[in-house]
């Protein structure tokens, strides 16, 4: 150590030398030592680097470098993430996943072997042949399945999801969707024919009642108007009533 030791410190040390850098640190700083060509230099820093792990002593927190296949570790037993071509596992980087496991190498690590799960059949459909359920004697009814768990790289690929088998049904004659059509469509046109033909009827009924009324308004206007006949107790005279 340099004996130039200053007190005046920046960067978080609480001391430190000009050849040497920081000589210790400001509480719950971390001290590590960095090179910088064939010369170290200490650092103080709110957290240690990768690859290395942080230890806590009464009176100084220091960096510890990992292994030599740890990205960064927990202590230096303990990684928590490898360098690139090795899988972690329980704290550990291998080359190699033991038996059982498998490598992800999305995440680098060593994972159980996942194997695909499907779920229970589906009740088997109505019998068919051509889309159709009538009209035929022998058909094909299906059933499904669905994938509940998809496997992982090494597990057991999924089975079929649809199975098809031969049916037999009673045969029954399709009903013709265009005679069907048809006679709603004459049902439909015979009761609008009725409508028009009540509404024609009572038309010509009005019509009829209007000429009618109009042909006694005129003939009520062209006839002249009758006498009324004398009253023959008043044309009587006296002498005819005394005789």
């Amino acid at each position: 150590v340099h004996p130039n030791v200053s007190q005046g410190c920046q960067g978080g040390c609480a001391t430190c030398s000009d050849y040497n850098g920081c000589l210790s640190c400001k509480p719950r700083l971390f001290f590590v030592l960095e090179r910088i060509g064939m010369k170290q230099i200490g650092v103080c820093l709110s957290s240690c680097p990768s690859g290395y792990y942080g230890t806590r002593y009464p009176d100084i927190n220091k960096c510890a470098k990992c292994k030599a296949d740890c990205d960064t570790c927990f202590t230096r037993n303990f990684c928590t993430k490898c360098k690139s071509g090795f899988y972690l596992y329980n704290g550990k980087c291998l080359e190699k996943c033991p038996d059982g496991l498998e490598a992800n190498n999305h995440t680098m690590e060593c994972t159980s072997i996942v194997h695909c799960e499907a779920s229970e059949w589906s009740p088997w459909s109505p019998c068919t042949k051509k889309g159709k359920t009538c009209g035929f004697k022998r058909g094909n009814e299906v059933r499904v399945r669905e994938i509940v768990q998809h496997p992982s790289a090494r597990g057991n690929p999924c089975p079929a999801t649809s199975e098809s088998r031969k049916c037999i049904v009673q045969r029954k004659r399709c009903q013709k969707e265009g005679k069907g059509k048809k006679n709603r469509e004459e049902k439909r046109k015979k009761s609008n024919k009725d409508e028009n033909k009540e509404t024609r009827q009572e038309s010509k009924g009005r019509a009829a009642r209007r000429q009618n009324r109009e042909q006694r308004e005129n003939n009520n206007k062209t006839q002249p108007k009758k006498r009324k006949a004398p009253n023959k107790e008043q044309d009587l005279s006296p002498v005819d009533t005394a005789h």
